[in-house]
Order: C-alpha cells, then structure tokens, then sequence
C-alpha cells in the first residue's frame, strides 16, 4: 500500500505535506468523521484526495458550482486519476454508462452537486457503489448563516443512509462558529473531528486606502511591485477597463470574468500563470483552482460583499510565505454605489414572485403542470420581453435556483463570434456599394475592439435592439457578410438551459420560501455592513479586526497594517513629508494628484502639506494648476 506522503510525490511531485493536511489524512484513514476549516490556499482538497487513492472504493465529492466540479475533474485527469462529473449534460445513458465504469472501472472520483444528489435514480445508483469517502466540499453552503446558503445541502444527509459505512469529511474556507456548528448538526456529524486554522496570516499586510483618484492611486501601487497582482472588481465591464488603462500606462495585464469563452479565459490566465502579463484583472469569478505562489498583491478596488469572500480572495496572495499585501481602495462614492447597487439589485419575495410567474408566462407553464424538458433561456432576452433589470432578474432567478423551484444551467452558454476578413478600408467601400448593411457595420465596429485583428464574442440580441432590427435578421445580414467573404461569422446558441424542479401553482411555491428569502436578504445586507465597517474603522488593527470577525480572538497587533503604520508614521516629523515633496517638485512642476502617486502617503497628508508649503512660500502654483518648487 501506498503511503499518504508516496501518493502526493507520485501524483502531485510535492515533497511534503503542509500542516495540518497530513494529520487530517490518517484521521480520514483512520474512518473518522471529520470537519475542516482551512484558509484559502490550505489544500483542502489533498485531505480527501489523498486518502481516497490509498482506500479501496469510489470517493464521493459534492460540490456546489459545475466549473469548480469540472476544474477539479480535469486537474486529476491530467494526473491520470480517473474521475467522472454527473452534469445536467449527460443524458441517462451517459450516466448509466458513467455509473459502470464507478462499479467496474476503478473511477475513483465521483463529482456531482447537491441538487443532482436530488435524483432518486442517482440515489438508487450511489447506492450500489462501494464508496469510502463521501466528501462534502463548500460546506459553509449548509448553513443558513453562511455567505452562500444553499437549501439543496440540507438534503446531503440522504448519503448517510445511502453509504452508512463511507467516511464524510466536510470542508469550508470560511466559516464562523455557528457554521461550524450548522455543519456539524445538519451533516449529523456526531463526534466529528474538527481541524480549524487560524485566519491569520503573519505574511500578509492588510491595507485599506482612501483615494479620490483610485486609478492613480493603482499605478502608484502596481509600479512598485515587480511580481504577479490580481485587481478585483465588481463588474465585468471594468475588468476590461482596467486593463486597458493599465496596457496604455505599459503595465502587462490580462483581464477575466465569468462571460469570456474557455479560449479566452484560459488565454488569460495562462499569460498570467507564466507572467507573460503578471497583472490580472478579473471579478470573483477568478478563483477557483488558482495556486500561484508568487502573487504579491491582491488589490480591491470596489467594495468587496462580504468579508468571507474578501479574506478568500486577499489570501491569494503570499502563499510562498514571502511578504505580500492586500488592499482595498476605497472613498464614499464607491462605498455609496456599493450600497446602492445592492439596494436597487436585491430580488424581494415579491420581485422573484413575480419573476417566477413571468418564466411560466415565458415558457406556458399551465398551473398544476411540472415540465420535464430543458429550456433554451437567454436571460438578456427574457428580460427585454418583461422590461425587467438584468441583475435584479439573475438574482431572482439565483434566488429561485437556490431553493430548488428551477435549475439554470450556464455552462451550455455557447458564444457567437466574428472576425472581419478584409481590410478598414476596404470594409467602408463594401458599405459604399451595400448600403442595406451600413448600420449594422458600423454599430460592430462601434461596439467591438479587435474585430480585425481576432475573433471576437457578440451577442446577434444587443445588436438586434440598437439597430432596431430582429433578431432573426441580424443573424442573417451576419450570415450574408459571411457568405461574402467580408467575415468569418460563427453562429452559437447563446442561451443557458432552464428547468422547472416543481409543478406551477398560484401562491403557494414562492409563498412558502418568503421567510429564506428575506432572512437571506438580510444576511447578505449584514455582511456587507459588516465590510464597511472593516473599511472605515480606522482605530482598530485590521488583522485584529478581521480575526475577531471570525471568532478568534488577539489582543496584539500587527504593526504592518495601514491602522498600525498610521499610528507610527504620526508620530514622525511632519518635516519628513515637506522634505519629499520639495525635493519632487526640485525636477519638474507636479498636481497634487502626480505627488500622490510617488509618495506613499494619504492623501489628506499630501494636501496638509502642500498648504504649509504655500503659506511658507516654498512652493507656488502654476497656471496648469500644479504646484511648482520656488527657488
């Protein structure tokens, strides 16, 4: 038999394991039930995986989301570990034959989300399996005080009585006390084993930075670090903005969210893991299987939900053990928009009652029926159909998937694409002799950057409502560019699969989920508070601060946080902060704003200071509105 420290040298080429992963593993060996709580970049998933390779049998994992599923299946098949994902895209005869290859195989792994768990024929097939781990992977999910409750997880409990026998190991990056009681209780995990570890991270500097200039304040940033940084964001949009301001100031970046197709993502982070472009720009859809070491910075500049998920994405950085750094810019119009963009986004019981009675509208569900086809759904369609908000809508919808009424399907979401073949110039002489297609050529090349250069997503239903045209005949007009040799146009389905899991009725299906949709709501609202407050408190050390919002309690601070550096740099001569500037604006006549980019200063600081040196007619300001040296 292999050992434990054999099997991660032969599959995984590490030499050892890190604490506490190797004791977690003889426990699971050992056949006890056990509860994990370790940071982000822990390695989690070495503590199931590990053991299920030594064990006899089939390892069970349910996970809550298909692409972290499929990014876990595809890491240990290029390991030749055989491993198989239960999806919605695999028909029952696929299923049937993924179930044989589990019974007769030697498969070791079976992926699959709670919701799938749901099927009484995949439940009557589980059965049949000799399973020895059954892994329940985000479980945080179980709670109705986690950051992303999920109802389906309440259901896991059904592997007790399916597999008796199997070893369950539940795993969470992030969870206060009454989750890890929640899991416990609602796993019926009874003298379970619990592996917590401390959040801190005596390597990594926390900062909170004020700036009315937060993309200035970013160069000032990104300029001083000479290894890989990831920019969060909460938008799609700005990841690309980002990028873009940062390649025209001659930094390296890539940018990525979760509407980029496969090729264009894996372009991204391939460029970044290989630091061909060592600064990514991305939403929280940047995450799952990411474990780069030599990530210097994570920076934040919008206000991230929750500390749950801050601390997650923050602790990306420094996992070689070096000296790192995470930062949140930050002033009041983008806490404001934060706010009110949760405000005017969050799906009440009313707004998903009445997007849910919209869907059966949409698809004619009669009251009483339970449909059992897949629907082609396009969200963005769905939503010009009822004037409804497109973020409102998906929440609702979320909202609605997460109690289990309907399933959506993203990963069937295929993208059109089109690139032109011809020249600029000659592409105004085809609208010269063609001028039926004028308005739609020039609306893509309004709309799209790169069209000559690759291909490039588009989406035939946006084009479709600018041009006032339909969408059918978009996709002709495309079809007929196409056919002409003036682009290469490839046409996709740009839907998502929706399912209905209950049968219509009037009231009673969103009427009996009112109460989880508010007290989720308001969770989710407290937890967003809860950031704030993190970012405005400006008394209290920030790894102290974070730590006691996890339970644990220190007294001691960090003296490497922006709260701790502030109270020792008051404490220096404020001469010190003249000087600099002085000996700045020796060069070349600067704005305020040029100043604080070069000097790692508040902004408040910069501006205390430039007022003296007015009044003491060391300095004078420029009819460019800069400040200039007088010598």
């Amino acid at each position: 038999m292999n050992t434990p420290l054999e099997i991660l040298k032969k599959y995984w080429g590490y030499p050892k394991f890190r604490n506490p992963q190797e004791e977690i593993i003889e426990t699971i060996l050992a056949k006890k039930n056990t509860v994990v709580l370790l940071p982000t970049g822990g390695g989690k998933s070495l503590c199931y995986q590990v053991p299920a390779l030594i064990s006899d049998g089939v390892c069970i994992v349910i996970s809550p989301l298909i692409a972290l599923i499929q990014d876990q299946v595809n890491s240990l098949q290029s390991k030749n570990i055989k491993a198989i994902a239960l999806t919605s895209q695999l028909n029952k005869e696929e299923t049937i034959t993924a179930f044989d290859n589990l019974q007769f195989g030697n498969v070791k792994f079976l992926y699959l989300s709670p919701e799938k768990l749901q099927s009484a024929f995949i439940q009557e097939k589980i059965k049949q399996l000799n399973v020895s781990i059954v892994a329940i992977d985000e479980a945080h999910c179980i709670s109705e005080w986690g950051h992303d409750f999920r109802p389906s997880y309440l259901q896991l409990n059904i592997l007790k009585e399916l597999q008796a026998k199997a070893t369950f190991i539940a795993l969470t990056a992030t969870a206060t006390q009454i989750v890890l009681n929640d899991i416990q209780q609602n796993l019926e995990l009874e003298k379970a084993v619990v592996y917590k570890e401390s959040f801190q991270r005596t390597n990594l500097n926390y900062h909170v930075i004020t700036t009315e200039n937060i993309y200035g304040k970013l160069l000032q940033i990104v300029r001083k670090i000479d290894e890989s940084v990831i920019i969060y964001t909460n938008s799609r949009k700005q990841t690309k903005e980002v990028c873009t301001f940062l390649l025209k100031n001659n930094f390296k970046s890539s940018y990525y969210h979760g509407g980029l197709s496969n090729i264009e993502k894996n372009t991204s982070f391939n460029n970044w893991m290989s630091n061909d472009t060592p600064i990514m720009v991305a939403t929280n859809a940047f995450g799952m299987g990411i474990d780069k070491p030599d990530v210097r910075t994570v920076i934040h500049i919008n206000t991230p939900n929750s500390l749950e998920n801050f601390i997650q994405e923050a602790g990306r950085a420094g996992r070689d053990g070096k000296q790192s750094y995470s930062i949140i810019l930050t002033n009041k119009s983008t806490v404001f928009e934060t706010t009110s963009k949760f405000s005017l986004n969050v799906a009440s019981t009313k707004f998903v009652k009445t997007v849910y009675n919209h869907l059966c509208q949409y698809f004619n569900i009669a009251l009483g029926e339970l449909p059992i086809q897949l629907f082609d759904f396009s969200l963005q369609e769905f939503c010009f159909t009822y004037k409804l908000k497109l973020l409102q809508t998906y929440n609702a919808i979320k909202t609605l998937e997460r109690e289990n009424i309907i399933n959506l399907d993203e990963n069937y979401t295929k993208k059109s694409t089109l690139k032109f073949l011809i020249s600029s110039t000659k592409v105004f002489d085809y609208i010269n002799n063609h001028p039926s297609k004028k308005d739609l050529i020039q609306l893509i090349l309004r709309s799209y950057g790169g069209v000559f250069d690759h291909y490039t997503i588009i989406n035939e239903f946006t084009l479709s409502k600018k041009v006032n045209a339909s969408k059918k005949e978009i996709i002709t007009h495309l079809n007929d560019l196409h056919s002409n040799g003036i682009i290469n146009y490839s046409h996709k389905n740009t839907t998502s699969k929706l399912s209905f899991q209950v049968a219509r009725d009037h009231n009673y299906t969103i009427n009996s989920i009112s109460k989880s949709i508010e007290q989720q709501n308001n969770l989710k609202l407290e937890k967003l508070n809860a950031t704030i407050s993190y970012i405005q408190n400006t008394k209290t050390c920030r790894n102290i601060q974070l730590l006691s919002y996890f339970n644990e309690i220190i007294t001691k601070n960090c003296g490497t946080c922006d709260v701790c550096k502030s109270k020792i740099q008051s404490k220096n001569s404020v001469e010190t902060v003249l000087n600099q500037i002085l000996h700045l604006l020796t060069k070349k006549s600067l704005s305020s704003q040029e100043i604080s980019t070069h000097l790692n200063y508040s902004e408040t600081e910069i501006l205390n200071s430039l007022k003296i040196l007015l009044e003491q007619n060391k300095i004078a300001i420029t009819s460019q509105n800069k400040f200039k040296r007088n010598f």
